[in-house]
Parts: structure tokens; C-alpha cells; sequence
């Protein structure tokens, strides 16, 4: 087991996420089929800011959890009977949204690997910021 950081061209081999849908900027702790731990950082040029909210920019929940699930699958991919694969929602449980985020922020995304097996993998992923709680979530990964 090692642990490994990955920027974003390390990010893309293990991905298919491109523009505007690649949510993760790097990886700071990779470790294989058990744990990833990324950054996220939110800027105004990010075109969801022109409609959510234009005179109070927030970071859609939807768009946390999705980042999660990025690390998440990070963490999947990386484990070696699953490398050049994807990795799916099977499904989003208990997702709590406790803190706004908003553009200059910098989420802390770290998505631990509770359960694989066979071709479903199960985490609880916590996004932070500046080490509050800004979301928390159950998910499951379907590998395609």
C-alpha cells in the first residue's frame, strides 16, 4: 500500500471527467482502494456562478457531493483490478449540507472506502473547509 499525491494530468489518467465537469484539482493522499484525499478550489469563474446566485455566489450541493464522488472514485480507480474502468453512482445516502461555500474557498475532500466488493464499492466522504464540515455524505460506486 503507498501512499501517492497526484495533480490534475495524474488526475485525467484515472478519470474521464473533462471541462466543466472535472471537479477535483489534485490529489494530496492516494491510497489505493481504501482512501483519497483531495482540493477543490472554488472560483468565480466557474460558469454555475452566473445563475447560482449571481449576487450571492454558492456552490450548488449537488456540485460538493459530485467532488466527493470524483475523490471517491479516485481512491476506486486507482486500486489495480479496476485501472482503465468507471465508476458510476449507484447511489447517494444520508447527504448532510451543514456550510455554505462559496468562490475562493478551497474544499478539503477526503472519501474513505468502507466496503468492495466485486464490482461495488461503498464511502463516506467529508468535504471541509478551513476545517469546518461543509458536507458529508454515504456513497456507492457501480464500476462500468
Amino acid at each position: 500500500m503507498t501512499n501517492k499525491t497526484l495533480d490534475i494530468t495524474e488526475i485525467q489518467k484515472i478519470l474521464p471527467h473533462r471541462y466543466p465537469m472535472l471537479l477535483i484539482d489534485q490529489v494530496d493522499e492516494l491510497i489505493p482502494g481504501k482512501k483519497a484525499i483531495a482540493r477543490r478550489n472554488v472560483t468565480i469563474n466557474e460558469e454555475v456562478f452566473n445563475g447560482h446566485f449571481p449576487k450571492n455566489p454558492v456552490l450548488p450541493g449537488a456540485l460538493i457531493v459530485e467532488s466527493l464522488a470524483q475523490t471517491g472514485a479516485v481512491a476506486l480507480l486507482s486500486q489495480e483490478e479496476f485501472q482503465g474502468k468507471t465508476a458510476y453512482f449507484g447511489g447517494i445516502r444520508s447527504a448532510e449540507f451543514r456550510k455554505v461555500v462559496r468562490p475562493g474557498d478551497t474544499l478539503r475532500l477526503e472519501v474513505n472506502l468502507e466496503k468492495v466488493h466485486q464490482n461495488i464499492g461503498i464511502g463516506k466522504g467529508i468535504a471541509t473547509v478551513d476545517g469546518k464540515k461543509a458536507c458529508t455524505a454515504e456513497l456507492t460506486f457501480m464500476i462500468g
